[in-house]
């Protein structure tokens, strides 16, 4: 884990940006290197059984809803009430689905939440989450494979360890596990563009690959909602993702006839490729740079307006 330590605008957003950071390092020891934390009893399920479906409960907001809310927000605040932010998309509708309690991501939950979205009408599943080993990576595998015969878009976040995920592993993934391999034909692997012009212009924490990671998207000091209430800033690629999900909300609620394959070519070909060539800093590094494009596949950032431009375009409108 690493911690940045920025200059501070005032006091109360350094006393902020420190109990930001207790809150991490808190939900580190307590739940995510807690070998005996062990929330099970809550889920109701059988983990020994790697192949069972029912099970849960319809509590989303559990102990701390606030990752979630916030990326809700990103894609969906409403744009007509006069308050707050605008979401990136303003015809969808929000599934929430807990399938990560803080600590406990299982590749079982995983698998089965994809499958309830796809069973219950979701045209796009944003995954804000991700982790850097799989345990059952096939279930997961079988689960992707069944929201791509279905048409449904999967977005996830890239990470925020500045690793290049060429070289280092991060599940879930479109890599599929079994017999035959391939990559999933409906997924885009997203990092987060920080609001910062020139050699900044890559989140310093995001991380990177130009066969992993397929675009960029904003992903710095985004401000969206509060689960109780309010507006507030956050930064990750969990923020990144969900402005591509909305960007194909707004693509397929103008042209529902193309398929995932389509969006999914649109977001990336459309993408904005006008730092390709620049300099950056390397997520992670003080100085060394590299160009932008070697960052993502496409060496683009996802572009609302191009992406509609390039969908009417292959729609025939």
């Amino acid at each position: 884990m690493k911690l940045t330590v920025r200059k501070a605008e005032d006091l109360s957003k350094l006393q902020k940006d420190i109990n930001d950071g207790k809150k991490q390092i808190d939900a580190r020891l307590n739940y995510h290197l807690n070998l005996e934390f062990d929330p099970r009893g809550i889920v109701g399920d059988n983990y020994d059984d790697q192949n069972e479906r029912y099970y849960g409960n319809p509590d989303i907001k559990g102990p701390d809803a606030g990752h979630g809310t916030h990326v809700a927000g990103i894609i969906a605040a409403n744009r007509f009430n006069n308050v707050g932010i605008w979401g990136v998309a303003n015809a969808v509708k929000i599934m929430g689905i807990r399938c990560v309690p803080d600590g406990d991501e299982r590749d079982k939950d995983v698998a089965n939440s994809i499958r309830y979205a796809v069973d219950n009408g979701a045209k796009i599943i944003n995954m804000s989450f991700g982790k850097s080993y799989g345990h059952n990576k096939i279930v997961v595998d079988d689960a992707v494979r069944y929201a791509e015969l279905n048409g449904v878009l999967l977005i996830h976040a890239a990470g925020n360890d500045s690793k290049n995920n060429d070289l280092s592993d991060i599940f879930p993934n479109d890599n599929f596990a079994v017999a035959g391999g391939g990559e999933a034909g409906n997924w885009i692997e997203v990092g987060a563009l920080s609001w910062k012009s020139g050699k900044k212009s890559a989140a310093p924490f995001t991380n990177y690959g130009q066969v992993k990671v397929d675009v960029f998207a904003p992903g710095v000091d985004i401000m969206s909602c509060e689960d109780n209430g309010g507006y507030v800033k956050h930064s990750g690629t969990s923020m990144a993702a969900p402005v591509c999900a909305g960007v194909a909300a707004v693509i397929w609620s103008y042209h529902p006839t193309l398929t995932v394959v389509q969006v999914k070519q649109i977001i990336e070909s459309s993408s904005d490729k006008s730092l390709k060539k620049k300099k950056v800093i390397i997520p992670g590094e003080k100085k060394k740079k590299v160009k932008f494009g070697t960052l993502s596949k496409t060496g683009g950032v996802v572009d609302l307006y191009a992406a509609f431009q390039m969908a009417g375009t292959m729609a025939g409108r």
